[in-house]
C-alpha cells in the first residue's frame, strides 16, 4: 500500500499542473473570474463532457458564444430572441430542448441564490446529488427526455460528469487547476468521477474489485483512495486519469 501511494502521489503532481488546462475541459470555466460565470461554464463544460476532449472544448466555446462569453448575465438577463441562437445547439444526445431548459433552471437559480453550490444541499454526497437532481427537475416544464442529461446514484449512475464538476468546484490547492471556490462541501466528501480511464486504471491497480461501473464502484474507489489521503483523496483522480490517457497503465 505504501508503493502505491507513493505511486499515486507521483502522478498526482506530475499531472496536477497549470498544463493539464488547456487540453482539458476545465479550461473553459478558467476562461472567467466571475463567481457565477466559473460555475455556469463549468457546468455545461462537465455535463457536456463525454466524447474527445478537442470536441467538447469546441462544443462549449460555441455554447458560450451563443450566450455572448457572458454566461451569468446571458442567464439572468436574456430575452426571447436572445435564446433563438440555442435552437442551433447540439452536441451528442444534448439537444436544444435540454440547453433551453439548463437555462431556464438556471435562470430561477440565480434569481434566488447568489451561487450554484446552494443546489448541492444534504448529507453525504449520494443525499447531495440525489436532492441536486430533483431540485433540478422540479419545475412542471421540464422535459422528460432532459433527466437523462442530470444523472443520480439513486438510479445507481457512477455520476461521472457530476462529481467531475463538483471536484472543480470544491478542491483546492496550489497548482490552480480546481478552482475550490465552494466552501459549504468539505473536499473529504467528493466521489472520484469514474470515466472510463479511471476505472481501467483503478482496476489494474487493484483499487476497485466490482465489475459493474455505478455509483457503488465510485464509492468503492474513493474509500479506497481515502486511505491514502482521507481530506483530499479525489486528487488522485488526476493520476488516474492522466495514466489512463496516456495509456501508461
Amino acid at each position: 500500500m505504501d508503493t502505491l501511494k507513493k505511486f499515486l502521489e507521483e502522478n498526482y503532481r506530475k499531472y496536477n499542473v497549470a498544463g493539464f488546462i488547456e487540453n482539458d475541459p476545465i479550461s473553459i470555466p478558467h476562461q472567467f473570474t466571475i463567481k457565477q460565470d466559473v460555475e455556469i461554464a463549468g457546468f455545461f463544460a462537465a455535463i457536456l463532457a463525454w466524447g474527445q476532449r478537442k470536441t467538447i472544448i469546441k462544443k462549449c466555446l460555441e455554447l458560450l458564444e451563443y450566450m455572448g462569453n457572458e454566461p451569468y448575465s446571458f442567464v439572468l438577463n436574456h430575452s426571447e430572441n436572445d435564446l433563438l441562437p440555442l435552437e442551433r445547439f447540439k452536441h451528442r444526445t444534448f439537444q436544444p430542448t435540454d440547453a433551453l431548459y439548463f437555462i431556464a433552471f438556471l435562470k430561477k437559480h440565480y434569481q434566488q441564490h447568489e451561487s450554484l453550490e446552494a443546489a448541492f444541499q444534504g448529507v453525504g454526497m449520494k443525499e447531495r446529488l440525489i436532492n441536486f437532481q430533483n431540485n433540478f427537475f422540479r419545475y412542471d416544464f421540464a422535459p422528460a427526455r432532459t433527466k437523462k442529461h442530470i444523472a443520480s446514484p439513486a438510479s445507481n449512475s457512477a455520476c461521472k460528469r457530476l462529481n467531475m464538476f463538483l471536484r472543480w468546484m470544491v478542491r483546492k490547492d496550489d497548482q490552480g487547476v480546481d478552482f475550490g471556490i465552494w466552501k459549504q462541501i468539505n473536499p473529504s466528501e467528493l466521489i472520484c468521477p469514474y470515466d472510463v480511464h479511471v476505472e481501467r486504471v483503478a482496476k489494474k491497480l487493484g483499487l476497485v474489485k466490482r465489475k459493474q461501473t455505478d455509483w457503488k464502484a465510485a464509492e468503492e474507489l474513493t474509500n479506497n483512495l481515502r486511505s491514502f489521503d482521507p481530506r483530499d483523496p479525489v486528487k488522485y483522480d488526476f493520476a488516474l486519469f492522466g495514466l489512463g490517457v496516456d495509456n501508461i497503465i
